[in-house]
């Protein structure tokens, strides 16, 4: 009795005590041919550690609820400790009563500098600015717990959302590139800020639509979960009457353009003619893939 005892404590703490995060994080330095590569495997080991070990919100997770994420890292220069990255950064959430994950994010960050020294610490404070590699890392890993959650509830990922802002707020006084308004029109400034953003709301409420009403739904009835799937797209494409061609429009197809076109080629017949002429006109970037929707 008192080894089962423990065994079910021990399985409690298990479940209560995991981390939000379950991320694969990778750093190609094929491009750097003059430098020691052993501090580029150091960054990676610690990167992975910092990113699946940091406590990030307040919530109790069960292993088996960690969002599954990746951060690639492309290092384009490095010298006297400085680097210049791009990092891709994607994460997927599983589907109800399925073995499919389905992708809520997909963005490429082309302005990703800092300075690393190898074996440092990398510990995550909220409240202050310590380097951009804390930053970065720490603005996207709320980024993905923000939308994870808001796939699950409407508007339910504002508080991480508004974590990510504040990182972002706090990284505006460091000069680093992709924290202001004067960058970019497609930058950490203007993710967050449209995230938060009314003018925006149609993406995320389209998230929720997509993923609690759609897909979710599909294990019980395939035909009601592609119908709510093309009314979550068409609550999305709103914002092109207000914004076209927008950032954040563009974030949500980069994320699902793919997606829709598996989904709306096969299984049960659903109407899709207008929906097609609505990808084309908010998407007209992806509209080779669009031609493979047949209807």
């Amino acid at each position: 009795m008192r080894n089962w005892v423990i065994t079910v404590l021990l399985f409690l703490s298990f479940v209560g005590n995991a981390q939000e995060l379950n991320c694969s994080v990778r750093v190609s330095y094929d491009q750097i041919t003059n430098a020691n590569v052993q501090v580029f495997k150091t960054l990676e080991r610690s990167l992975t550690d910092f990113v699946n070990n940091t406590k990030w919100t307040e919530k109790n997770v069960a292993s088996n609820e960690r969002i599954d994420c990746s951060m690639f890292i492309t290092v384009n220069s490095y010298e006297s400790n400085n680097f210049k990255t791009t990092i891709q950064v994607q994460s997927s959430r599983q589907v109800f009563n399925s073995t499919y994950s389905s992708p809520v994010f997909n963005h490429n960050d082309k302005d990703f500098e800092f300075q690393y020294i190898e074996f440092q610490n990398l510990l995550y404070n909220p409240n202050s600015y310590d380097s951009n590699l804390i930053s970065v890392i720490a603005f996207y890993a709320n980024i993905i717990i923000g939308l994870d959650a808001d796939t699950f509830s409407r508007q339910g990922g504002t508080k991480y959302l508004e974590a990510a802002s504040n990182i972002a707020n706090l990284a505006q006084s460091s000069g680093t590139k992709g924290w202001t308004q004067t960058d970019k029109t497609q930058n950490r400034y203007y993710l967050i800020n449209d995230l938060l953003s009314n003018t925006y709301a149609p993406y995320r409420e389209g998230m929720y639509e997509y993923h609690f009403s759609g897909l979710d739904k599909m294990a019980d009835d395939v035909k009601t979960g592609k119908t709510n799937v093309l009314k979550a797209v068409e609550t999305v494409s709103k914002i092109h009457s207000v914004r076209p061609n927008s950032f954040i429009s563009r974030i949500f197809f980069d994320a699902k353009s793919d997606e829709i076109v598996s989904i709306f080629s096969g299984g049960p017949s659903v109407e899709i003619a207008s929906l097609v002429d609505t990808l084309n006109r908010v998407s007209p970037l992806n509209a080779v893939k669009w031609n493979n929707i047949k209807f």
